[in-house]
């Protein structure tokens, strides 16, 4: 900043340029944003930054006013473009993430106004012992117009931000009048916006914004500058509010004016197409259908006529000059829907199905897939729901004939959801770590790999081979690098000696040979499992910072004993194809002859799939938020702020428990002679 100024002087041109009227200096503050990250807000290296900013800002005022002779024209901003979370993110909508300071000094800046009391409990200002001064909150939109008037320059043409009147230093007048102009501003920016949706939605069709009309706009503007005239300036400052609200409200109805269409459209699309696989599935997998004949004179019929819906929709579309992406979302349902109803038999055969059932089972079932259902949807939105449905499948045992039939294979799927059940409770990953339970999980995972090689090792049959020992043999080498180099990272990381260079070359060729192991491994069913296990926990081992190293690894144990449950449960009905599961090879050709019809059971497993998969993405974290993992996950990779590259390792780190699951059902869709189209 120093040898900016001094360049300056011998710089005509940009001498000039700083002595012009309506001059902005805008200065990004960025080390601490990236301090933030690497240490976390509470570590004393985050700390020492924030002095140093404040001297930093402290000198470059100085540096401002000396600059300007001190003449008392400039006006000073302060201000964050957003907050961070306790363990070094943001993105979400944690307040600790949204809320950001907001400081104005210098020309034309009211001053503080002091309090003799907040009208809530306000730790913020406790903890700045400034709870003597009234809190003035604005949204972070409202600084540009804020700026604007400051400097005397007309507002942003896009901008959504309400002066805020407090913060300025003016005459009542002055204040009336720069409202007016905002209120002017925004409606300016509901009438572009209305005129834009206007001219593409057919006249007949087009729904107005009610609460301000065109007759409105004009009686509102008029009563303001009416009260402007009349030196009435609180009632004009408090009619302009009203107004920018108004238009605000517009500005969101137009943008989101087809949200309803389109999502109508969507819908239908959705239920479209899941209607269409059920109806195949039901055609190709049992027996409620009869074949029936096409006639041709009907399927030419239909196809003309969906072809005519489909030709209005887009002549609809065509003389509105909508965007080219609502062609996809409104035609997309027309070929669905025509697929479904050239099933009409088939729907025809399965209502008479259906009919001929109990009617109490009917209603029974239908409940139970409507509260499974549910239980997913708020899933999404609570995570400890998944707890309750784990909770549920623990008993599966208990109401159905397999705690009779394997008490000890029950007992261990009950145990295991119980463990399961337990992570959805705990708080996502990255609020405080714990290391030593890394380490921890590492070992416990050697000590089960030890007991299952050694397992494996006595079964001297034909099934073992060799160089399949050398391949566990050099995962389990791997298990035991990435704890060696979780715990030794952290150590040097904590002694501020970074990141070594060999254990960023041991993670990332653990990272890359967990993809290419198991491929060598054997083809037998249990076999290639647990290879698949070995592999994807050493890398997860790397990414890993607290309780979620645990979470693959009793995933991985509840769908172990889940493909030798559903193995159980068809030898109890009588279906079980294949009893032995330790001798089934993938390499082995699967004879299409014997894939059975679908049963009952099949719905209980694939609502089995859907729901572990849900599980295994909102486990330990949420994946609609990257944010909710923490950025110490990639220190064993890297330690320079990447957000590109931090991004992809942590979606890996999403992905591994997904892919565990779909391993596991792939094994199940196999063994249990179920084809997969």
């Amino acid at each position: 900043i120093q040898r900016f100024f001094n360049s300056s002087r011998s710089n005509q041109t940009l001498f000039s340029a700083l002595n012009e009227e309506k001059v902005v200096l805008f200065l990004h503050l960025l080390g601490i944003d990236t301090n933030g990250h690497a240490h976390r807000p509470n570590s004393r290296e985050y700390k020492e930054n924030i002095k140093k900013v404040d001297e930093g800002v402290k000198e470059i005022a100085s540096m401002i006013d000396s600059f300007y002779g001190s003449d008392g024209k400039t006006a000073f901003v302060l201000t964050s473009d957003h907050g961070m979370t306790d363990w070094g993110t943001h993105g979400a909508g944690h307040p600790s993430e949204t809320l950001t300071p907001l400081i104005v000094w210098g020309a034309g800046v009211n001053y503080p106004q002091k309090v003799t009391s907040q009208k809530f409990e306000d730790n913020f200002l406790k903890e700045w012992k400034l709870e003597n001064l009234k809190r003035l909150d604005v949204n972070q939109a409202d600084v540009a117009p804020l700026m604007a008037s400051l400097i005397g320059v007309p507002f942003p043409l896009n901008s959504v931000g309400t002066l805020p009147l407090e913060y300025l230093n003016n005459s009542a007048h002055f204040k009336a009048e720069s409202m007016f102009t905002n209120a002017v501003q925004i409606v300016e920016q509901f009438k572009v916006k209305m005129s834009q949706k206007k001219e593409t939605t057919l006249s007949f069709l087009f729904t107005p914004f009610k609460p301000l009309s065109d007759s409105e706009q004009i009686n509102y503007l008029k009563r303001a500058r009416l009260y402007i005239q009349q030196q009435k300036y609180d009632e004009a400052i408090s009619l302009c509010k009203t107004l920018i609200n108004l238009a605000l409200e517009g500005l969101s109805y137009y943008h989101t004016y087809d949200r309803l269409f389109l999502g109508l459209s969507i819908a239908m699309s959705f239920v479209g197409w899941t209607t269409y696989v059920i109806l195949v599935v039901i055609k190709t997998h049992t027996n409620l259908t009869k074949a029936v004949q096409a006639h041709n004179k009907e399927s030419t019929v239909l196809f003309y006529g969906f072809a005519f819906v489909g030709m209005i929709i887009a002549f609809f579309l065509l003389i509105q000059t909508c965007p080219w992406t609502y062609y996809i979302y409104c035609l997309l349902p027309v070929p669905v829907w025509y697929a479904v109803v050239k099933e009409l038999p088939v729907i025809q055969d399965l209502a008479t199905n259906l009919l001929s059932l109990n009617m109490v089972q009917s209603v029974g079932f239908i409940f139970i897939c409507i509260l499974g259902i549910e239980i997913l949807v708020f899933s999404f939105f609570y995570r400890s729901t998944l707890s309750l449905g784990l909770l549920v499948f623990a008993g599966w045992p208990v109401i159905t004939q397999m705690w009779a039939q394997a008490k000890v294979l029950a007992s261990i799927w009950t145990l295991l959801c119980v463990l399961l059940a337990v992570f959805p409770l705990m708080p996502v990953v990255g609020r405080e770590p714990n290391i030593p339970l890394v380490i921890a999980t590492g070992l416990l995972t050697l000590l089960i790999s030890c007991f299952s090689l050694a397992s494996l090792c006595k079964n001297k049959n034909k099934y073992r081979n060799n160089e399949d020992l050398k391949v566990y043999f050099y995962q389990m080498l791997s298990i035991a690098l990435s704890t060696y180099v979780v715990s030794s990272t952290h150590d040097s990381l904590k002694n501020k000696q970074g990141l070594p260079l060999l254990n960023q070359i041991v993670s990332w060729i653990t990272l890359v040979s967990s993809s290419v192991l198991p491929l060598l491994s054997s083809t037998f069913l249990f076999q290639r499992l647990f290879s698949i296990l070995l592999s994807l926990m050493s890398a997860y081992l790397l990414l890993s910072t607290g309780y979620e190293a645990l979470f693959p690894l009793v995933l991985s144990g509840l769908m172990f004993v889940w493909i030798n449950m559903e193995q159980e449960a068809l030898q109890h009905y009588g279906l079980s194809l294949k009893p032995k599961l330790a001798v089934f090879n993938f390499t082995c050709a699967t004879d299409i002859t014997q894939f059975r019809q679908l049963h009952l059971d099949d719905v209980r497993r694939s609502f089995f799939f859907v729901f572990f998969i849900v599980t295994a993405f909102f486990g330990t974290g949420n994946i609609a938020s990257v944010n909710s993992f923490d950025p110490a996950s990639v220190y064993c990779f890297l330690t320079v702020f990447s957000p590109f590259m931090m991004g992809s390792l942590l979606l890996l780190k999403v992905v591994i428990p997904f892919v565990l699951v779909s391993c596991a059902f792939e094994a199940i869709q196999v063994t249990t002679q179920l084809s997969s189209k």
